[in-house]
């Protein structure tokens, strides 16, 4: 009795693990990326002032003068307040190893003080942007940390990605299928990966010339889309 027992409950769970194998649709997993390109609409600079003096005053107050008239010159050029941000404000000893004459060992100390001041700028007029540098440069601007384009709304761009990897996906999806000789069915899960704007092409080529513009290659900007589909295979 007990083997028939233990027999008939084998025979239920086999036949209960087939059904679940047999429920399990049959699918098609594919990845579609999608890249679009446009010419930057805006740049973003992170410049700044650097002085170094005896006191921490003194550098702190020869860097402020210095960073009030390239904020001056900015503003000056057409950027707009909104447009600065104080990036980095920073001021630091500056250490210098000197022989310590009652014991004969190198001792650091203090010999100065190093002030400094960045700013985060956005520049909307393209047109004026190696102008601007070349203005702030003459000006005092002795730091320049950076130099990334952009578009202003990035919006319509994103979405032409994201619908051109969906493409993508899609049709990977109809020649994997017809490859196997399958229908494509309905979607079953679709998810977005990743949406990454980079720049390609882009370049500044700087330098310390006073008042000339600073050549700017803007080259394009790029949102690159992936996305990740499951379909599954008809009947």
């Amino acid at each position: 009795m007990k083997t028939l027992v233990f027999l008939v409950t084998a025979l239920m769970i086999t036949a209960a693990t087939l059904v679940r194998a047999e429920e399990q649709p049959r699918t098609i997993q594919v990845s579609g990326q999608a890249q679009v390109q446009a010419v930057p609409d805006q740049a973003l600079i992170n410049l700044g002032v650097t002085n170094a003096a005896a006191t921490a005053a003194e550098a702190m107050d020869l860097t402020s003068t210095s960073l009030a008239e390239v904020i001056a010159k900015l503003k000056e050029q057409g950027v707009e307040a909104r447009d600065i941000q104080t990036q980095q404000l920073s001021l630091n000893p500056i250490w210098t190893q000197k022989i310590d004459k009652s014991t004969g060992q190198n001792r650091n100390h203090i010999t100065g003080f190093s002030a400094s001041n960045i700013l985060a700028v956005r520049v909307k007029d393209m047109d004026k942007l190696g102008v601007i540098l070349g203005e702030v440069v003459g000006d005092g601007a002795n730091e320049f940390q950076g130099l990334r384009f952009s578009v202003q709304d990035p919006r319509p761009l994103v979405e032409q990605a994201r619908a051109d990897a969906v493409k993508d996906a899609m049709d990977r999806a109809a020649q994997l299928a017809a490859a196997a000789g399958v229908e494509l069915g309905d979607v079953l899960s679709i998810s977005e990966n990743s949406v990454q704007p980079y720049a390609r092409g882009a370049n500044a080529r700087f330098a310390a010339m006073e008042s000339a513009a600073v050549p700017i290659e803007a080259g394009e900007v790029s949102y690159q889309s992936t996305v990740s589909m499951v379909f599954a295979i008809g009947q």
